[in-house]
């Protein structure tokens, strides 16, 4: 109360003073009223005070049973299982809504710092997914440019990735312990340095027998490496900023891309570019974290610096092509080095990153190569066609080249860039997909492929997910690697159906299958979203 207040109510406790003049005699009629009301008084006074003793003891059992301690839950005898600390953060999510929990359920988990050691990693999967939410601080990403999708990095955390354990989404405990025990893996092959060297990974793990060696197929391979080890994480709502059990393996790796960027923002040829750009483009839109903002934008201008014109188009603008393995090239655009430069620049634009054009040039180069693919594209049934893409094509002439079988980037293009349900090359190319490219055995998995198409695949949604992800799915989790030492929790590379670049080994492979079951929470469906316009 302040003191004004306080010193007005003090003067006004003695506003009224007494009378001069004495009291009045009285009679014994007003001596008899008097008695009356003081007698009235005392007896209410002894019923309040008799009452309270009385509901004293009669103290109903429900006031006392809140003050029993609850006793503590008995220790989990599995020793691999991993509990982490509910971290106090604010997070920013706007398409998941956090159910209630239960206080008993908060308080037993044991604290764990991010910094403990996980030397002894989970053998059994299901037991080792942690049940607290962790990651994921910062951003609300959209998978499709100018979708108006929201919220898709608010799965990206525990809780979120517990919400998608339903035939909805189809993944399962099961799925979940296997990305986590591959991230276990992976940490444990981190150098030093940060880095996962795709031939010298072995020597890291403390576990035996060792794992194979890999070759280091290109110059970039360990950048490319690291990008895509940065990435498992970071869709697992794992950053380099939260509390969280990888933090410290993520922050290394993020170090080590900042430091191997060179100087006009590369990190080797354009597809091993893209790879470490998406890494730091996705772990600045998580974070918010400055120090990243100028690596990851510098890494986007080199991605616009390489990306073709269409030499046959009319605005430079917009008309433009994809990419190359190197400089600028419209005679060349490979589909496979484009599709990871498309998804980069889907990130960067995520992030607050200037893409300049590059996002309206890789729309005119899908539509461009699509129809030149497809002749009759304009006869072709939604429900019941099928459409291809082509490995490369020649913006000079119009031709394509290679083989036409990466309808897998093509599908995955179509639905960064803004197509939708019910559009011919969005659902032309899914039919493909499922008919032609679905893996029946681990013999038949071209994990390169799978990662694409289960990405496209679970954006389209429907019948054709549950047909692909019970398939797809079972064989990721039942063919990993356990309980064999350094190789526990990884997947094998060389006895699956082979793709340009298998040979790099175990950390390619295992990188490949973690994405692939990552995708149930890795960006918010946009099934019945459509498309705004762009401008």
């Amino acid at each position: 109360m302040h003191a004004s207040t306080t010193e007005h109510l003090h003067d006004a406790s003695f506003a009224e003073k007494p009378q001069d003049n004495p009291r009045q005699p009285v009679g014994w009629v007003g001596w008899l009223i008097s008695a009356s009301i003081h007698a009235g008084a005392i007896l209410v006074m002894a019923a309040i005070v008799v009452g309270a003793k009385l509901i004293e003891r009669i103290d109903p059992p429900a006031v006392r049973v809140a003050a029993i301690e609850i006793p503590p839950k008995p220790e989990e005898k599995i020793k691999d299982r991993q509990l982490q600390e509910k971290p106090d953060i604010n997070l920013t999510i706007e398409a998941d809504v956090v159910s209630p929990t239960s206080v008993i359920e908060v308080t037993v988990d044991a604290p764990q710092t991010d910094d403990e050691s996980d030397a002894k990693d989970a053998k059994g999967r299901v037991e080792a997914v942690s049940n607290s939410e962790q990651g994921g601080q910062g951003a609300f990403m959209a998978i499709g440019y100018n979708s108006g999708a929201s919220g898709a990095f608010g799965k990206r955390t525990i809780g979120g990735r517990k919400r998608t354990n339903h035939p909805t989404c189809g993944s399962t405990k099961a799925s979940e312990g296997a990305v986590e025990a591959g991230l276990r893996w992976l940490k444990r092959h981190q150098s030093p340095n940060g880095v996962w060297d795709p031939v010298a990974y072995p020597n890291n793990c403390e576990e035996n027998p060792k794992c194979e060696p890999g070759k280091m197929v290109t110059a970039g391979a360990a950048n490319a490496m690291t990008g895509y080890a940065v990435l498992c994480f970071l869709c697992a709502g794992y950053d380099h900023k939260t509390p969280n059990p990888f933090r410290n393996t993520v922050r290394r790796g993020v170090d080590f891309l900042v430091a191997a960027q060179a100087a006009d923002g590369g990190f080797g040829r354009n597809y091993e570019n893209a790879i470490c750009t998406m890494a730091l483009a996705e772990a600045f839109a998580m974070t918010g974290d400055p120090d990243l903002r100028d690596p990851a934008q510098r890494g986007v201008d080199k991605i616009c610096a390489t990306q073709a014109s269409d030499p046959k188009g009319k605005d430079p603008a917009y008309d433009k092509l994809a990419w190359d393995y190197s400089a600028a090239n419209p005679a060349r655009n490979d589909s496979s080095v484009s599709g990871w430069n498309v998804m980069a620049l889907k990130s960067a634009f995520a992030a607050g990153l200037d893409v300049k054009g590059g996002i309206d040039g890789a729309k005119h180069w899908l539509d461009v190569v699509w129809k030149a693919t497809n002749p009759g594209w304009e006869g072709l049934d939604a429900y019941t066609g099928e459409s291809q893409f082509p490995y490369t094509y020649n913006g000079s002439d119009g031709s394509t080249g290679g083989h036409k079988n990466m309808a897998c980037v093509g599908l995955v293009a179509s639905v960064f860039l803004g197509h939708r349900a019910g559009d011919a090359m969005l659902e032309t190319m899914a039919n493909y997909v499922v008919a032609k490219q679905t893996p029946k055995t681990w013999a038949e998995m071209n994990l390169y492929y799978t990662y694409y198409n289960t990405m496209g695949v679970f954006q389209v949604g429907g019948k054709r997910w549950e047909a692909w992800n019970v398939v797809v799915r079972d064989l990721f989790v039942n063919n990993q690697r356990k309980g064999e030492g350094c190789v526990d929790g990884s997947w094998n590379w060389d006895d699956t159906a082979k793709f340009h670049g298998v040979e790099t080994g175990r950390v390619i492979s295992t990188v490949y299958s973690i994405l692939s079951l990552e995708v149930y929470y890795k960006y918010d469906q946009l099934i019945g979203k459509p498309a705004k316009k762009s401008h």
